[in-house]
């Protein structure tokens, strides 16, 4: 398994591959990795001759200075991993490597304005830019032929969709379901952080939600009404919401008497530790 570091070096490999034919996968992640992301690496496997997978905690994304800081970063135990699932290039670069002019307002960016400043982007502005701005920059990179992205960050993979089409890249986005551990809490590489008491109430976030599927699935058509029981009942639970919306899974916009799928996105705060989870709900039934 290689592993490189500095973007010649990157391009290099890259280049040989591409002259010999290769067929390309890449995941892109922040590190720390899970059984989630394995899930990942082992759909890529299947599909490519190559699979690329990117570590990079990406400064660009966090609203929060302490969440950047607390990020938890496990590099060596990560690259054991990957070495096991025989991934044939781990790229690992440093900040200064990926944004050496910096990273700030005047600086060159990618967005999607549509769908990033709504949802969990009108508390959070800039995130899902800084994802956009550095996803673009490594699949102009790698060159994939496949990329793969977890549904658990449903927006951002909604984002990600549409920049695909938009910047007419030459590749196909594969999108992976939901891992969860037994008690159905969705894997997050910030799970180890929760207190043993803290890992026991967790996965009620879960079953909070497969609740609210359960009303929109008998007909219940008021979101404001099924998102304040929820707010309740985790705020019962010990948790904080952070944020919790019902909306058309195809359009990220409210639902309507058209609508034929829903989607349920989830945050809250479990002590210092925010877990996000959602849930898509077809409604023609």
């Amino acid at each position: 398994m290689l592993i490189i570091e500095t973007i010649p070096m990157l391009r290099r490999e890259i280049r040989r591959w591409h002259q010999e034919g290769k067929r390309i996968a890449f995941v892109p992640t922040m590190g720390n990795l899970h059984d989630g992301h394995m899930t990942l690496v082992d759909t890529a496997k299947a599909q490519a001759d190559v699979v690329i997978v990117s570590i990079f905690v990406n400064p660009m994304q966090f609203d929060r200075e302490d969440d950047l800081v607390n990020y938890p970063r496990t590099l060596q135990e990560d690259y054991e991993k990957l070495s096991r699932r025989n991934v044939e290039l781990v790229f690992a670069p440093n900040a200064n490597e990926m944004y050496p002019n910096g990273f700030g307002a005047n600086h060159t960016f990618v967005d999607v304005p549509a769908y990033s400043q709504i949802l969990e982007g009108a508390s959070r502005p800039g995130h899902f830019r800084g994802v956009t701005t550095v996803v673009s920059k490594l699949f102009n990179l790698i060159q994939p032929d496949l990329v793969y992205f977890g549904e658990k960050d449903f927006q951002q993979l909604h984002i990600i969709r549409h920049m695909i089409a938009d910047m007419a890249y030459d590749m196909t986005l594969v999108s992976v379901p939901i891992a969860r551990d037994k008690n159905g809490l969705a894997l997050s590489s910030r799970n180890h952080l929760l207190s043993a008491k803290e890992k026991k109430i967790a996965p009620l976030l879960n079953k909070v939600m497969q609740c609210m599927a359960e009303k929109l699935k008998n007909g219940e058509r008021e979101p404001e009404q099924l998102i304040e029981w929820a707010s309740v009942r985790l705020r019962e639970e010990g948790f904080i919401p952070d944020e919790l919306f019902i909306c058309d899974a195809e359009n990220l916009k409210p639902l309507t008497e058209q609508s034929q799928k829903a989607v349920i996105l989830m945050a809250a705060r479990l002590g210092q530790i925010r877990l996000i989870d959602n849930q898509q709900v077809d409604l023609t039934h």
